[in-house]
């Protein structure tokens, strides 16, 4: 197998970690509002704007591989990272209830979901985000080498 070979599978399998992460969350997504019965807030919808089509384009990309995936992944996954941001520190209270865009319907501050006294819903999501742009920008980083 040459250099070539192993750079194409491994960034074959960067794409498919990407895959994994954003499937991941979009199942969790779902089983949060249908099975748990959690309603999505405001928010909750924008980022699931930006997650749930990231499960299909980086599957595209995958089969056949497709070096070109980062331009159409990462703009989603950075938009995404954006609302998540936003919700986590309307979450933990940083910004004001004055200016919260969730005032009718569910509230976006609403705590559903509490494990070990910090991963919460905002956070899990902000996790996934994170994880999705960091993976992103280092295969960028690869290919354009």
């Amino acid at each position: 197998m040459t250099n070539l070979d192993k750079a194409s599978n491994s960034n074959w399998t960067i794409v498919f970690i990407c895959w994994i992460i954003a499937s991941v969350s979009t199942l969790g997504s779902l089983f949060f509002s249908e099975v748990m019965d959690f309603p999505p807030c405001a928010l909750c919808w924008y980022q699931r704007i930006f997650m749930f089509p990231l499960v299909i384009i980086l599957l595209v990309g995958l089969f056949p591989f497709d070096k070109s995936i980062i331009k159409y992944a990462l703009p989603f996954a950075i938009a995404g990272w954006g609302f998540a941001f936003y919700h986590y520190l309307l979450y933990s209270g940083f910004i004001p209830e004055s200016i919260q865009p969730c005032s009718q319907g569910v509230s976006c501050s609403e705590t559903y979901l509490d494990l070990f006294g910090f991963l919460t819903i905002p956070m899990l999501s902000l996790i996934s985000f994170s994880a999705l742009v960091a993976v992103l920008f280092l295969l960028k980083r690869r290919l354009s080498k």
